[in-house]
C-alpha cells in the first residue's frame, strides 16, 4: 500500500489512561502499515476544563451551565492539589510517544483553519475511537468528530470505531447526526448498538469494528517503555464511582493475599480502594501486565486484560451509570467472556469466579476475527482514492 498522511482526531489530549491507550493502538497501527499518521490538535475546552458559560438566566440551560460550573472547578481543584508527577507523565507520553507538538486548537473555526494551512493537506483523515460521538450536556454533538468541516480539500473522512457511549441516542440529537454524516466516506462504529443507532437514523450500512486497542493487539513497543512497576499485586482501575468495585476488589485481595493498587485517578471523588500508585500510560499497562489479577468497570482496563491474558473481572457500574455498561458488555460478549462482568458488589460471585480459569486460546481465535475485520476495513478505506468526491 502507497504510503499516505493521515490525520486523527480523538481524545488524545484527555488525562485518562483508557483515552490514551486507544489514541496509541490506532497510531501505532497505522505507522505499522508505513503510513504518516499524526493527531490533528483539536482539544476543545469544552471537554475536560467545562467551556463556556450561556444565557446564564435560563431554566433551560440550568443542566448545560451546570456541567460547565463542576468542570470548571474539577479543572481549578487538578491544578492547585492535583499530582504534578502524574500531569507530567501524561504530558510527556503526549509529546515522545503519541508525537503531538503543535499547537492546540481549541474550536472548529481553528480547526478549518489549519486544514486550509499548508500542514493541513492529509490524503485521509480519521475521526475514532472513544466516545467522541457521545453528546456532551455542554455541546451536544461536535461537528468537528464527524469531519463535518471545510477546507479539507480531497481527504477521505473515515470514521473508525467512534463509539456513542451507551445503547441509545436521544432524538433530539439525530437531526445533527444525519446532517453530520452526509460527507462520511467509511462508516464503522466500536458497538453492535452503534450500527443500529446508525442504520436508524441515516439508513446506511455501518461495519462494527474493534477499537483501536485491540487493532493492534500488540503492546510490546509500549511496555518496553515503562518504568519499573511491581508484580503480583492487585489492580484496581475504578473510573467514575468506587461503589460496587471497592467490595469486589477486597475480596479478590483477600483471597489472593496480595496487596491492592490503584492509579491515581484526577477525577476521583471517593475514598482510595487500595494503595495510590502514580504511573505513566505506559506504566499503567506494565501496572496491568505484572498484575496476579485486575478488577476493574472501565472499557480499556478491560481490553488491556484480555490483550495481556491477565486474570480480570469487570464490575457493572451501578445505578444511573449503568447504561455506560453498554461498551463492556458488547465486548465480553463478542469474546464471550460474560462471565467475567459481575455486578456492582457482588461478592458472592466474585468468589466463585476466581476459581475459575480463561480459556485463553479460544480468546485468542475470537480476537483474531475481530481484529481481521478492524484491520480489512481500514486497510480497504485507505485504499480507496483519496479524492473521492464528497
Amino acid at each position: 500500500m502507497t504510503s499516505k498522511r493521515i490525520g486523527i482526531l480523538t481524545y488524545h489530549f484527555s488525562e485518562n489512561f483508557g483515552a490514551l491507550m486507544q489514541a496509541y493502538g490506532l497510531r501505532q497501527w497505522l505507522l505499522d502499515q508505513g503510513h504518516q499518521a499524526e493527531f490533528v490538535n483539536y482539544h476543545p475546552n469544552y471537554v475536560e476544563e467545562g467551556g463556556d458559560f450561556e444565557n446564564l438566566l435560563s431554566p433551560a440551560a440550568f443542566r448545560r451551565n451546570l456541567k460547565v460550573a463542576y468542570l470548571r472547578l474539577s479543572t481549578l481543584q487538578r491544578k492547585l492539589f492535583g499530582s504534578r508527577l502524574q500531569a507530567e507523565r501524561f504530558e510527556t507520553f503526549r509529546r515522545d510517544v503519541l508525537g503531538v507538538n503543535s499547537d492546540r486548537l481549541k474550536n472548529q473555526a481553528e480547526v478549518e483553519a489549519f486544514f486550509a494551512s499548508a500542514s493541513g493537506r492529509f490524503d485521509a483523515l480519521v475521526c475514532g475511537s472513544d466516545q467522541i460521538w457521545n453528546p456532551s450536556p455542554q455541546k451536544g454533538l461536535d461537528p468537528v468528530y464527524f469531519l463535518a468541516l471545510k477546507n479539507t480539500g480531497n481527504a477521505r473522512h473515515i470514521a473508525y470505531a467512534p463509539s456513542f457511549g451507551k445503547g441509545s441516542l436521544e432524538s433530539s440529537f439525530e437531526g445533527d447526526m444525519r446532517q453530520f454524516l452526509t460527507g462520511m466516506h467509511g462508516l464503522s462504529v466500536r458497538e453492535e448498538s452503534g450500527v443500529e443507532i446508525v442504520r436508524r437514523i441515516t439508513g446506511r450500512a455501518t461495519v462494527c469494528v474493534p477499537d483501536p486497542t485491540i487493532l493492534l493487539g500488540d503492546f510490546s513497543k509500549l511496555l518496553a517503555r515503562a518504568e519499573p512497576v511491581g508484580r503480583g499485586h492487585v489492580f484496581c482501575y475504578a473510573l467514575r464511582t468506587g461503589d460496587g468495585i471497592r467490595e469486589v476488589t477486597t475480596r479478590v485481595s483477600q483471597t489472593l493475599g496480595a496487596e491492592i493498587v490503584s492509579p491515581y485517578n484526577v477525577h476521583r471523588r471517593w475514598r482510595e480502594i487500595g494503595k495510590t500508585v502514580y504511573p505513566s500510560p505506559a506504566g499503567w499497562a506494565a501496572m496491568i501486565d505484572q498484575a496476579s489479577f485486575v478488577v476493574t468497570n472501565s472499557f480499556h482496563g478491560t481490553v488491556l486484560s484480555v490483550l495481556l491474558r491477565k486474570p480480570f473481572l469487570t464490575v457493572g457500574l451501578p445505578g444511573s451509570k449503568g447504561g455506560l455498561n453498554e461498551r463492556v458488555r458488547n465486548l465480553l460478549g463478542q469474546l464471550d467472556l460474560m462471565d467475567r462482568f459481575v455486578q456492582a458488589g457482588d461478592v458472592e460471585t466474585t468468589r466463585r469466579r476466581l476459581g475459575e480459569e480463561i480459556d485463553w486460546e479460544a480468546v485468542h481465535g475470537k480476537l483474531l476475527a475481530m481484529q481481521a475485520t478492524g484491520r480489512d476495513y481500514l486497510s480497504a478505506q485507505l485504499l480507496e482514492t483519496a479524492g473521492a468526491t464528497l
